[in-house]
């Protein structure tokens, strides 16, 4: 399984807008997807489930760790990575 770290930039932090569009992007490829929160010390949870997303409780500044497996992880995680430094293409 591979994995990145990343840190939430979004002023109001993986809420409903950031959360559908990491949800998106994660279900595009043939890869499981986990998320933990590292700064809570919370997940992992399925990263193409939005209900699991919300428990992780990640606000800003906060860093986590997406993991995946699978035929398309590596593409996974970048666009996943490329998403969250683009702050979710959302002005903040």
């Amino acid at each position: 399984m591979s994995e990145v770290t990343v840190t939430i930039h979004h002023e109001a932090g993986l809420h409903a807008r950031p959360l559908a569009k990491f949800v998106k992007v994660a279900k595009q490829y043939d890869a499981a997807i986990e998320v933990t929160n590292l700064t809570r010390g919370k997940g992992p949870v399925n990263g193409a489930s939005p209900v699991k997303l919300l428990l992780l409780a990640a606000l800003q500044g906060h860093e986590l760790k997406i993991s995946a497996g699978g035929p398309q992880a590596d593409e996974a995680l970048q666009a996943l990575q490329t998403l969250v430094a683009n702050n979710f293409e959302e002005e903040s």
